[in-house]
């Protein structure tokens, strides 16, 4: 009979060498010995914990391919599986490649496990301090410093990268969690709020299926480039007043959305616009069978309406900041936008400047000068002072205006 296993594994020192080795026994039994290329005691006795869990997770195979993986090679199986369509648009594929190629230039060799927040900041530094490089007929041409907003976009890119690493257990943690952006980004996302009146404007000046989407996303405020044009005539559902979202950028956006009447009216107009077509937005030329961008035509619809430019998209944010200022709970606003995150509903909603006001209005700037028992005086119009202070004992049986009994 064999010797019952007193330690699952340890950790010794092996003559000729400095590191730390550690021994353990697989799934099946056997056992296995290996180093833990460090020098620090604590650390080896963390890497064996880290070893015997994995073992006992059944995941250690793949924690030992992460450690031989080198970044160069997950970036590029990101690329192909997590990036392409239909996982990603076309244009946010296109955006990771332009960042991959400059992750790619400074750790490409670097095995996974071996990207730290220090190594990120220091790449993000260099990426600052480089130009831009155009390639023309004659030559590569230098223009001016790399902006920052493209910068965080390497940064946001390489974060997404080893999310994924992580969810498939190759890392244990994100190291771009403890990365600090060198540089405040001062405009990354500022969303316009449309008024009414420029909303009306810009439908007088643009053409009837552009008025449609105008009025569409501004009462439902869907996406409109992944929700609204892609749309099929059989996802709206005009007797019951609702238009059903099979695909969306998050699965919050998956849903059955309402409509106001204004929004009603908009899509039975747009129906018969299309005629017998199977979009909403349908355009022969393309591949797809539908519109896949309004960018041109919106630009000249604003220039023609003397209206500074601004994104489509902000439509939405204008749509949630009526939402607000109609007195809509920020619970019901961040469903009704169908997003998973309430954080992200204070980058849509300017909300409220007008309740804004009216708090300060009742800002009281003699605070620190009343004492109890004592009234200040009722400021004049153009003064300082806005609120009257109440006073104490010298109050008793006055009469404000709401006579004895009601005091009685």
């Amino acid at each position: 009979m064999a010797r019952p296993v007193r330690h699952d594994g340890v950790v010794f020192r092996r003559r000729g060498t400095h590191y730390w080795w550690m021994r353990y026994r697989e799934r099946d039994g056997s056992r296995r010995t290996e180093s833990t290329l460090t020098k620090d005691w604590h650390e080896a006795q963390k890497k064996l914990r880290e070893r015997l869990q994995a073992r006992d997770g059944n995941f250690l195979d793949i924690v030992r391919k992460g450690e031989n993986l080198n970044f160069g090679q997950w970036a590029d199986f990101f690329l192909d599986n997590y990036s392409k369509p239909p996982v990603r648009e076309l244009n946010t594929h296109g955006a990771n490649l332009r960042a991959t190629k400059h992750l790619k230039l400074a750790f490409a060799t670097r095995r996974l496990i071996d990207l730290t927040a220090d190594d990120i900041e220091l790449f993000l530094r260099e990426r600052l301090r480089q130009r831009v490089k155009t390639k023309t007929s004659n030559g590569y041409h230098l223009r001016g410093m790399v902006k920052p907003s493209t910068v965080h976009q390497d940064l946001r890119v390489l974060r997404r990268i080893l999310n994924v690493a992580v969810r498939k257990r190759l890392l244990h943690s994100n190291p771009c969690s403890s990365v600090e952006f060198p540089v405040l980004l001062k405009t990354m996302f500022r969303p316009h709020y449309a008024t009414w009146s420029e909303q009306q404007r810009i439908e007088r000046y643009s053409p009837q299926y552009l008025c449609n989407v105008v009025r569409i996303i501004a009462e439902t405020g869907l996406r409109v480039n992944k929700e609204l044009l892609p749309m099929r005539k059989k996802q709206v559902d005009l007797a019951n007043a609702i238009v059903w979202i099979p695909d969306s950028k998050t699965p919050n956006g998956v849903a059955e959305v309402p409509l106001t009447p204004i929004a009603l009216d908009a899509f039975r107009s747009q129906i018969s616009l299309a005629g017998p077509a199977e979009y909403l937005f349908p355009n022969g030329k393309t591949a797809h069978g539908h519109q896949r961008s309004l960018k041109k035509v919106w630009r000249t619809t604003l220039k023609k309406a003397g209206i500074p430019y601004f994104r489509i998209y902000d439509l939405r944010s204008t749509y949630s900041t009526r939402l607000s200022d109609g007195g809509v709970a920020d619970e019901w606003v961040t469903q009704l936008l169908r997003q998973g995150d309430s954080q992200v509903f204070k980058k849509y909603s300017q909300m409220k400047l007008k309740m804004k006001r009216a708090a300060l209005e009742k800002m009281n700037r003699l605070a620190n000068e009343m004492t109890l028992g004592e009234a200040q005086p009722v400021p004049k119009a153009g003064s300082f002072g806005t609120v009257l202070a109440q006073s104490g004992p010298k109050c008793e049986g006055k009469d404000f205006g709401i006579g004895r009994s009601a005091l009685e």
